[in-house]
């Protein structure tokens, strides 16, 4: 009897995706638990695994919006697949791959050059060619007289229509997939929901710089993963978010939803959109966890592999636009939560440090805040505090 293949039940809300790709076809033999397809939601795209092993027959088709529950093909029980057709087959015979022997191959002369070699009795075989391949072009025809020089081009009239782009198309059109889609709603959404400021502030990253300089390697070594900046910013934040728990709440009606854990997403860019990955209880994870988790979340986003849970929850973001060597932005808000930090691109520049102008590398803060239910003041205070714990990272261990 024939097992169906059905889509389960994705996450939260979801209730319908779309039929991205087969990764098996009609008549294949599948193990249990392979990945016999690819189902895009609104949130996340994910891989429906085969529920037993036997020959696939799909009952969907590619791009198909399909419903959670929904049966999108069957598979014939069959414990091993059937043996290929083993005997020894005829070699096609082999193709005569001999070649001519190579002609002398004569100077290619572009029109242009033709014309100045027969105008100046230049012999073309006599020139070496500047132009592109070795094609010789009629500054070359100029050059190899005796005393001769490159002729300045004459002007040339003015073509009477527009240069053709050839069989290029002028515009090409795409269907917009469900994450994006998603995506551009969550953003409008947000613009229009809720009253969002932005307030900057700058840090000194020389600390950080000196600390992951000294203890890279070592810290490398111990935990088999790279000191990164994120882990650094993932704790400053926390520390800004004990002192201002405002930041770390949500609005949901006339309430105020006072959050007491700290799930911190870190904004990921992937080819599919930006996506936002949650560290959960980021505040009892050591900097080498935090480190962990954020390579395996980016890694699971990036290779589309991420799933719905991965995506949900957070009470405070953190996106990074320095990666892609932005110095300056405004982040716009990830609903339900009330704020977001945008990093930025670590440039050197001189400042003032006990009366003296130095060279530091400094970096630019962004804290983009719901003005609805955070205060300047607080997100002032806030992005200070975050400040504090970048340019002394030693607070941080201190909880001062």
């Amino acid at each position: 009897m024939a097992i169906p293949v059905v889509i389960p039940a994705i996450g939260e809300s979801v209730v319908e995706g779309r039929l991205v790709q087969w990764f098996k076809k009609a008549g294949e033999f599948v193990e249990k638990d392979d990945p016999v397809c690819e189902i895009e939601t609104d949130k996340a795209t994910q891989p429906i695994p085969a529920p037993a092993a036997g020959i696939l027959t799909p009952r969907a088709s590619e791009d198909e919006i399909v419903a959670v529950g929904a049966v999108i093909g069957e598979i014939e029980p069959q414990a091993v697949p059937a043996k290929k057709d083993d005997s020894p087959q005829t070699p096609a015979p082999k193709e005569d791959t001999s070649k001519p022997a190579a002609k002398t191959e004569e100077p290619i002369l572009s029109p242009a050059a033709k014309r100045a070699a027969e105008e100046e009795g230049v012999d073309p075989a006599t020139v070496t060619g500047t132009g592109r391949d070795g094609r010789i072009i009629k500054e070359d025809i100029y050059a190899a007289k005796p005393n001769g020089t490159a002729k300045a081009p004459a002007s040339q009239p003015v073509p009477a229509a527009p240069p053709s782009r050839g069989d290029s198309p002028r515009e090409t059109r795409s269907k917009m997939s469900g994450i994006r889609q998603r995506i551009a709603e969550r953003l409008v959404e947000s613009q229009q929901t809720t009253a969002t400021l932005t307030t900057f502030n700058e840090a000194d990253m020389s600390a950080i710089n000196d600390l992951r300089a000294k203890f890279k390697d070592k810290f490398k070594e111990k935990y088999g993963i790279n000191l990164g900046f994120m882990s650094f910013f993932v704790k400053a934040v926390i520390e800004g978010l004990k002192k201002f728990p405002t930041v770390n709440a949500r609005i949901d009606g006339n309430e105020i939803v006072h959050q007491h854990f700290y799930d911190i997403g870190v904004a990921v860019s992937t080819e599919r959109g930006l996506m936002v990955p949650v560290i959960r209880n980021a505040d009892l994870q050591s900097f080498a966890a935090i480190e962990k988790s954020i390579t395996d979340v980016a890694v699971k986003a990036r290779d589309n592999k991420i799933s719905v849970a991965d995506l949900q929850g957070g009470t405070f973001t953190i996106t990074n636009g320095g990666i892609f060597g932005s110095m300056l932005s405004t982040p716009i808000l990830n609903p339900p939560q009330t704020a977001i930090l945008g990093m930025h691109s670590i440039q050197k520049r001189p400042v003032v440090v006990n009366d003296q102008i130095v060279v530091r590398p400094m970096m630019y803060l962004a804290l983009s805040y719901d003005h609805r239910l955070i205060d300047g003041r607080e997100a002032v205070q806030f992005l200070v505090r975050v400040k504090e714990c970048l340019e002394q990272p030693e607070r941080l261990l201190l909880e001062i």
